[in-house]
């Protein structure tokens, strides 16, 4: 197909002057990040794949999954940070007339009702022994893929790091209500099991189960930790990614579902949902 073609030869043309280009402004961000951390990208592949096509006379509308892997070199330690993002490009005839990369989708999920998350009755939270080697091997084994015990969502990153969670030990507490604690039962699951928002807030005051404890910085952080987004600064948090490495200056690099990613560093600001007000909250689990 000649739309394959062509997108190929674009992303070839972007990956030859990595460095310099600035079509793909959440790449360039990305590069440039990266550079001022002192990290060098020794190699960078990538690999399409259309899954829709839509034409009418000479336009036409293809989308496509674009695999995104950079081999990183951080001093003297090499690591790969690899991501799987929705690309959607328009033809005039042969000719590319537009493209965009998304790179984050987020919730439109109304907030449901939120008081009721944490068990505002006990005082002490209850501790529990969180295997953090475990929820970082299950971040790694479904980072591009889906557990099939679990039901998979369209915005899925909250149900993939509750599961990481859960993976290290994290207990459940309070089905069937679905706006009470923390919980996946089969066909059925609490609301901050699987919505961004939600899982924020009950992190911030649970008392048993799943507990947190949020700290000011991402410094603080530790693989199996929790880093929650507000991309718009609206109150309103819209992802969330769980911390499986760090880099040589201490910082977390995480995995992620729904656009999903591996090994990508914290901040986000090579994200298409970046904006300049986005808020963070940094969560230790079981601390």
């Amino acid at each position: 197909m000649q739309e394959i073609n062509q997108i190929q030869k674009y992303w070839e043309k972007i990956m030859s002057r990595l460095l310099e280009q600035e079509d793909e402004m959440w790449l360039h961000n990305k590069v440039k990040n990266l550079d001022s951390q002192g990290i060098r990208i020794e190699r960078a592949t990538f690999r399409i794949k259309p899954y829709h096509r839509c034409a009418y006379e000479r336009q036409s509308t293809l989308r496509y999954m674009l695999s995104l892997s950079l081999l990183l070199k951080d001093h003297r330690h090499f690591y790969l940070e690899e991501g799987i993002y929705e690309g959607r490009i328009w033809f005039e005839g042969d000719k590319i007339k537009h493209h965009m990369i998304q790179t984050e989708t987020t919730s439109s999920e109304e907030n449901p009702c939120l008081p009721e998350f944490s068990d505002k009755e006990s005082r002490q939270r209850a501790p529990f022994t969180y295997n953090r080697r475990d929820a970082v091997r299950y971040a790694e084994r479904w980072w591009d893929s889906y557990n099939p015990a679990y039901r998979h969502f369209d915005v899925d990153c909250t149900n993939y790091v509750s599961q990481c969670l859960r993976a290290g030990g994290a207990p459940v507490w309070g089905a069937p209500n679905r706006s009470r604690g923390w919980w996946y039962s089969g066909s059925n699951w609490s609301y901050s099991w699987s919505v961004a928002h939600a899982f924020r807030w009950y992190l911030s005051g649970a008392r048993q189960g799943l507990t947190a404890t949020e700290v000011s910085s991402a410094h603080e952080l530790s693989p199996g930790d929790v880093i929650c987004y507000d991309f718009e600064g609206d109150g309103r948090f819209d992802h969330n990614t769980i911390v499986v490495k760090k880099n040589k200056d201490g910082m977390p690099l995480v995995n992620a579902h729904t656009s999903n990613s591996r090994h990508r560093y914290w901040a986000y600001e090579d994200s298409t949902a970046y904006t300049p007000s986005i808020q963070y909250k940094f969560f230790r689990i079981g601390d």
